[in-house]
């Protein structure tokens, strides 16, 4: 029994199940009303009363049958109140005939439970009435002993009615009160998945955007390197080759020159093939990233006689070409200052392939030393490390580009951060040195990040 009607499924349910029963819970009534006593023991229907009891049996069954029928919802709250009180009319004149049919008159409450708010707690209370009857043996006829009974089962009736209401209500509102929370969390769930989404989004437009601004960056770069060496060498070869040209009568001359010219012309040759190993290593031209590093690492241990370990972990995919060789530069470089600096005997490097992150993990055994302060210059930051003497030896490895075999740490730290990477350097003296290298990564296929 609720205060107000909750359309749910389960009022639904319960309201069909109270229409179905009401023919057994009249067979049941009847029943009791036959067996129990009468005349000395209380009226029957066998009693003065039984053709009326009779009568209104034969009628409660029709209604009975007929509510079977009536709807549980969608319902007008005049027809409530209508089938309410033939209902209870009907309860009234059998507890009347005999108590014993107080059982049926319970299923009042039923339909007392449907009315509208304004009525229910006087729909109760009629109810109510009609169950003290069939408790204390009947409706009171003068004011006597059974009269004041009625009265306090009346009032015991309507308090605990209304008592057994209002904790339901309670009960419900709470639950109303849950399902509203859990609606306004699912709610708030929704929003904040459509907001990572968004956010996923916008990530991968920012990493698509700064490896946009990177390959700009490095075309920048090639572009002034060959206006710096290549295209400022080839001038001077001509210019050497005109003055050849011009001193042919004078032999001296003229071969100095054409020596001019050829040392020009080699001097830029070794730079073109410079420029053109730091775009992408021949190694990854001819295998994966996992085996260009093996690859790598067996070749960098047989000339330094150090044990070089590799682990790959994660599924190995291609990640792209800049991906791949900045990761791989990485691993050479870490290596040639480990064998320059480290006094290590073992060294082991890592690949990982996360969802969306490609790590390659540089770590040795070496003497280790005092990573310098990240704010100073490269080449202070050197210095200050080689003249801590052991320490200052594998200093190297932390980021010394004048030791690091033309490109260092620094300048792969700047290629990383041109992928939306980055580059770390741990070390302790004595414990050796551990180079991270981390770049987020894309899918391929669909654009987005992994």
């Amino acid at each position: 029994m609720t205060a107000v009607p909750v359309p749910d499924a389960w009022q639904a349910r319960s309201d069909r199940l109270a229409r179905l029963l009401l023919l057994p819970i009249l067979g049941v009534a009847t029943t009791l009303a036959v067996l129990g006593p009468s005349d000395g023991g209380g009226p029957s229907l066998t009693s003065a009363h039984g053709l009326t009891g009779t009568v209104a049996v034969a009628v409660a069954a029709c209604w009975s049958a007929a509510l079977i029928r009536y709807p549980v919802t969608g319902v007008p709250g005049n027809v409530r109140a209508v089938v309410f009180c033939v209902h209870i009319l009907l309860s009234g004149v059998l507890v009347w005939a005999n108590p014993w049919f107080g059982v049926f008159a319970f299923s009042c409450y039923f339909f007392a439970d449907e009315l509208e708010p304004d009525r229910r707690k006087a729909a109760f209370v009629l109810v109510a009435a009609v169950l003290s009857a069939s408790q204390t043996n009947g409706y009171p006829v003068a004011w006597d002993l059974h009269t004041v009974i009625y009265l306090v089962m009346v009032a015991f009736n309507v308090t605990a009615v209304l008592f057994m209401v209002g904790l339901l209500n309670r009960v419900l509102e709470q639950n109303t009160e849950r399902g509203r929370m859990i609606d306004d969390l699912g709610e708030a769930n929704r929003r904040l998945q459509e907001s990572m989404a968004e956010n996923a989004g916008l990530h991968a437009q920012l990493l698509v955007q700064a490896r946009e601004a990177g390959i700009v960056e490095e075309r920048q770069r090639l572009a002034g390197e060959i206006h710096d060496t290549l295209a400022q060498g080839l001038t001077g070869i001509i210019t050497q080759l005109e003055a050849a040209r011009r001193a042919r009568h004078d032999e001296p001359e003229w071969n100095r020159h054409l020596d001019l010219a050829d040392s020009l012309a080699r001097a830029n040759l070794t730079e073109a093939r410079r420029s053109v190993r730091a775009l992408r290593p021949e190694q990854l031209e001819r295998a994966t990233l996992p085996e260009a590093i093996e690859a790598l690492a067996r070749s960098w241990s047989e000339q330094s006689a150090i044990a070089a370990e590799v682990e790959t972990t994660g599924i190995p995919a291609p990640m792209g070409t800049d991906v791949e060789a900045a990761l791989f530069r990485v691993a050479q470089e870490a290596l040639a200052n480990v064998g320059k600096h480290a006094r290590a005997t073992q060294v082991h490097l890592t690949l990982s392939y996360l969802d969306d992150m490609l790590l390659l993990d540089v770590a040795d055994d070496g003497v280790g030393f005092t990573p310098a302060d990240e704010t100073a210059p490269a080449g202070e930051a050197g210095r200050s490390a080689d003249e801590g003497g052991p320490s200052g030896a594998e200093a190297g490895s932390s980021g010394d580009s004048h030791r690091s075999g033309g490109y260092g740490l620094p300048g792969m730290r700047r290629r990383l951060e041109r992928l939306s990477g980055n580059l770390n350097v741990e070390s302790t003296p004595g414990y050796g040195t551990t180079v991270n290298a981390a770049v987020p990564v894309r899918d391929p296929a669909l654009g987005a990040v992994r």
